[in-house]
């Protein structure tokens, strides 16, 4: 890993979320796992809906939570890797073909490849984020892996490419850089989720990772050992909690504690006998306060998650992955864990649910190995998994980083594959 021994062996990932910022750094060991060094998370000031609304206060919160990580660490990082959650990113599949004229395929007819999505992305007005090589077809002859040495007239691939608005990804970038940190790649929040999370046949047979974070709901669809669709639904946890504060008449930091302590996306019997004391917005702490059956509070909080999820079936069946996916559905982001949101999710999707940790993670404290640190796991994972194509593209990736070479990354994938 000649790009770990530049940076003595370290990793970091730097998630940014509405509610909080965490970061992780890590050491890829000899057997090509991760070791976790350091752990710093925050909460999160200055975002809204996974974007930058003030930016001093994010970077704030940023530089808190990275000088946690670096002295539990005891070292220092100069990159990170960040998520992507504002800016609606969304996906297309790009098909790019050239001819080869029966002649061997080689690095050169790749390079036109190269050149024609190139030439294609750039008349769009998004920032690219990933541009994944999905598959290749010589003479109409699909699933081929590594068309080189092969003899054919037209040569294709299929590129996935995820985008987003670029105000919002860039002011991200700007706050990051102002905490003295080069960014190395910018991943999409659900993806990394699913890196984090997903175990490869549920890759390649067809699976939903679904990341609920506190202002977005993220949805990535692998198949086949890729990611074939992301999508971006702007609700999340913090909208239950305004829902309840709203509904019960209570401060915002009380209605949150309300929803991690008693709230539920389902109903039962016991509800009703149940009874919850409920400051009241505006009192003393010793002021007057409301007595309301907990049915009250799932009464508010079903209805939100079930629109949510009604939402995520909906974006499926509008990209035509609704079938693609298959039966599984896996749940990260720390709005997925409240009690009956897995059952909630089963009922209204039709599928199988099940809630989603960081795997193969070494020193990873009980405390931080949930669903809701699964996007920074997942950071780190691609940074371990694409850390020789990306050192192997280097010269194209280092532009990356201030936004002029937007395929450093489309070069990384293609070299791993070959």
């Amino acid at each position: 890993m000649p790009k770990a021994k530049m940076r003595h062996g370290l990793i970091a990932a730097l998630d940014v979320g509405t509610t909080k910022v965490c970061c992780f750094i890590a050491r890829a060991t000899d057997d090509g796992s991760l070791r976790v060094l350091g752990i710093g998370h925050q909460l999160s000031r200055g975002m809204r809906n996974g974007a930058v609304v003030d930016m001093e206060e994010a970077e704030t919160s940023i530089r808190a939570a990275v000088d946690a990580a670096e002295q539990m660490a005891e070292d220092r990082v100069r990159e990170v890797l960040v998520n992507v959650s504002g800016g609606q990113p969304t996906s297309n599949n790009v098909t790019v073909e050239v001819a080869v004229n029966g002649h061997e395929i080689g690095e050169q007819d790749i390079r036109r490849m190269l050149d024609h999505a190139r030439h294609h992305t750039q008349s769009t007005d998004r920032d690219l984020i990933h541009s994944i090589p999905v598959g290749f077809t010589v003479d109409g002859n699909e699933g081929i892996r590594d068309p080189r040495g092969m003899f054919g007239e037209r040569l294709a691939v299929t590129i996935h490419l995820v985008s987003a608005n670029p105000g919002p990804v860039r002011n991200l970038s700007t706050v990051v850089h102002r905490c003295h940190l080069d960014i190395e790649a910018r991943v999409a929040s659900a993806y990394a989720s699913g890196l984090a999370c997903l175990v490869d046949d549920e890759r390649d047979l067809g699976v939903t990772c679904i990341d609920m974070g506190g202002g977005t709901t993220t949805i990535a669809v692998f198949q086949g050992g890729h990611l074939m669709h992301t999508d971006t639904i702007p609700v999340g946890g913090v909208h239950v909690t305004n829902d309840i504060a709203r509904g019960l008449s209570t401060p915002l930091v009380h209605a949150e504690r309300m929803k991690t302590l008693y709230g539920s996306a389902l109903p039962s019997p016991s509800d009703d006998r149940e009874i919850l004391k409920v400051p009241l917005v505006g009192e003393d702490e010793d002021g007057a306060t409301n007595q309301v059956p907990r049915s009250m509070l799932v009464q508010i909080i079903q209805p939100r998650l079930e629109e949510t999820f009604e939402l995520v079936r909906s974006h499926l069946e509008a990209g035509g992955f609704d079938k693609v996916a298959g039966r599984r559905v896996v749940l990260t982001g720390g709005a997925a864990q409240m009690q009956g949101v897995r059952d909630l999710a089963a009922m209204v999707l039709d599928k199988q649910v099940r809630h989603g940790r960081p795997v193969g993670m070494q020193g990873l404290p009980e405390a931080t190995n949930g669903p809701a640190f699964a996007t920074c796991a997942g950071l780190l994972r691609y940074a371990l998994l694409n850390a020789r194509a990306e050192t192997a593209a280097k010269p194209a990736r280092a532009t990356e980083s201030d936004g002029t070479g937007k395929f450093g990354r489309l070069t990384s994938w293609l070299r791993k594959n070959f």
